[in-house]
């Protein structure tokens, strides 16, 4: 098993609305991932489609799946199929976008989100490498530029350098950290954690009474 995988079931795959785990169950995660790190209602998606994703999307069905994720819907859900018609009732404006050329995050089930309202923008890079897993390669978040190393789970928190110790100390007893980086802007902080394992919730809830602004990939 790679390190990709955290449990034979990603191997396996998800329960899931078909028809593909890479293009279907992978492509809502991705979505789902670009949600939490949004942190607020949309009102605007764009998607960027690379290299497999840009020849597949329509019949293996990655709009809908993309969609549905960035509305909260699990990979399971029987709305999946519908999420684009959803996204129109909820007042979300949806555009896809078919890019030539290599993938700029190194995999060929690529695809870019690009998250709006009035308030602000994101853009989060995320491919799916099979069994309904994904990596996230790239974010772009409140003027941060981070480029993780890919594999979930990835933990993001925002705030003061003194909350630094605290987190590590609480992560260093429910995990191995595989990797930090700690990024600056405009006197802000951003710390993100690669780590070994996938968290409990019970986990993540201890961690936010230390770092109430955090996000769990």
């Amino acid at each position: 098993m790679t390190a990709n995988y955290k449990s034979v079931f990603d191997i396996i795959g998800p329960v899931m609305i078909g028809p593909s785990s890479s293009h279907t169950a992978g492509a809502v995660a991705i979505g789902h991932a670009a949600r939490k790190i949004f942190r607020a209602p949309a009102t605007g998606l764009t998607v960027r489609y690379y290299e497999s994703f840009a020849e597949t999307h329509r019949g293996h069905g990655t709009d809908y799946a993309l969609v549905a994720g960035v509305l909260g819907l699990a990979p399971a859900d029987a709305r999946v199929p519908n999420a684009l018609a959803l996204a129109q009732q909820q007042g979300l404006t949806v555009k896809f976008i078919e890019m030539t050329g290599k993938s700029p995050i190194g995999h060929p089930n690529a695809a870019i989100l690009t998250l709006r309202n009035a308030k602000k923008t994101i853009t989060v890079a995320g491919c799916s490498i099979g069994g309904g897993t994904i990596e996230i390669r790239r974010i772009t978040v409140d003027g941060f530029e981070l480029t993780p190393r890919g594999p979930l789970p990835i933990l993001l928190v925002w705030g003061a350098a003194d909350n630094d110790q605290i987190i590590q100390t609480k992560l260093a007893k429910m995990t191995k950290i595989l990797h930090q980086q700690r990024y600056t802007h405009a006197a802000k902080q951003l710390i993100e954690f690669d780590l070994e394992r996938n968290l409990q919730q019970h986990e993540v809830a201890s961690l936010q009474q230390s770092a109430a602004d955090l996000v769990y990939l």
